[in-house]
């Protein structure tokens, strides 16, 4: 597959080199096809998945030069994506006014964890402290212990990259109706916020509670949880509806009289306890094999490793083995667009000459831009 190929091929994405959300972001529209091009800072780097299907540069934007080499590239580009302290790329000479005098459409995306205002805008955080603000990391764990960070899945990720994208897409659709640029404030904390939409809307209808272990979707319920099974591993349950509950009480050994009513909440003690019992007489694969193809919404949990090669993610095409890396599969498909078949990783600031030549840069201007350590070649 082109690395062009897509429905943002034909977009230029600027990408301030950076890690986790911001970093994904950019492999996201490049996933689908956009030019992104990474400003590496100097120094040593690493190559990641999240660095696919993009170029490298480096600029050291602390080099007059190197801002102004920025400037000239905002000048052809589509979006600037950056994920800095609110208030570090204005100090840079780089922020929004000044890119935006440059290129009256650009798309500027911005991702912080308490966004660009707010009495906590300079302060520092992580994941695990974004969430714990939004009622989510309170929500996940067992009743009694202290909540389980959810990896960086809801934070980061769910509420950061993916709400910097929907506003970014969100922001260039509305440019071919005005002609202007857009800047997009993506705070972590506000699309983490945004997920638990569901939960208030379950709260609102008195279908949910704060504590732990206390709702239809967080363990409390038998038919919504994990077991374990004898050779320790795991099985997720997941038949709410009780055509999928009958599915999965018909294949196990177990006394439906005995059992009891599905949402009688006074038998779910017991009925936590039979399940155990069952599951955990009985490997992984031994359920594994007795529910599949069923609507009995029961699974195995997999690792990471396992999910990559696992028969039913094999047949969606779901990853892509390389040497070094194991790449998920574009997502969401498109009818339109070919699945990836490889992808390349580039080598920090491999594409300086051939970026800045794009970007209207003669032969001497690279040059002396190099002299000054405004942009740099890896030795």
């Amino acid at each position: 597959m082109s690395q062009r190929q897509g429905p943002l091929s034909g977009y230029k994405v600027i990408e301030l080199a950076g890690i986790g959300p911001g970093p994904y972001t950019g492999q996201l529209l490049a996933d689908y096809g956009a030019d992104v091009i990474v400003v590496d800072r100097p120094g040593p780097g690493v190559k990641a998945v999240d660095g696919r299907g993009k170029r490298s540069i480096i600029l050291d934007l602390r080099n007059p030069e190197g801002t102004k080499a920025l400037l000239k590239l905002v000048e052809t580009a589509d979006v600037l994506i950056e994920g800095l302290r609110p208030g570090v790329t204005e100090r840079l000479g780089i922020g929004p006014e000044q890119c935006q005098a440059a290129n009256p459409k650009l798309v500027y995306g911005r991702m912080t964890g308490w966004g660009q205002s707010g009495p906590w805008s300079q302060m520092a955080g992580h994941d695990i402290n974004y969430i714990s603000m939004t009622g989510a990391l309170n929500a996940i764990g067992k009743d009694g212990e202290p909540p389980v960070p959810p990896l960086n899945m809801i934070g980061d990720f769910g509420g950061g990259s993916m709400f910097l994208v929907s506003g970014i897409l969100a922001a260039l659709v509305g440019r071919e109706k005005t002609g202007k640029g857009e800047i997009v404030d993506a705070a972590i904390v506000d699309g983490a916020s945004s997920l638990m939409s569901f939960v208030y809307g379950m709260h609102g209808q008195k279908l949910w509670h704060t504590g732990r272990e206390a709702n239809l979707l967080d363990g409390a319920a038998p038919f919504y949880r994990c077991y374990k099974t004898s050779d320790d591993k795991f099985m997720a349950v997941g038949c709410i509806e009780p055509q999928f509950f009958a599915a999965m009480i018909e294949k196990l050994p177990i006394n439906l009289e005995a059992y009891g009513p599905q949402h009688d909440r006074s038998k779910w003690a017991q009925q936590h306890k039979m399940l155990e019992e069952i599951f955990g007489s009985e490997t992984r694969d031994h359920w594994e094999e007795m529910f599949a193809l069923t609507d009995a919404c029961t699974t195995p949990v997999l690792d990471y490793i396992e999910a990559a090669s696992h028969p039913a993610n094999a047949a969606r095409q779901s990853h892509i083995e390389t040497p070094d890396w194991t790449h998920p599969q574009i997502a969401p498909r498109l009818a339109n667009q070919e699945l990836a078949t490889e992808f390349e990783i580039p080598a920090k600031g491999g594409d300086v000459k051939a970026v800045l030549t794009e970007a209207g840069f003669d032969e001497d201007a690279i040059d002396a831009l190099l002299t000054s350590g405004g942009a740099q070649i890896p030795k």
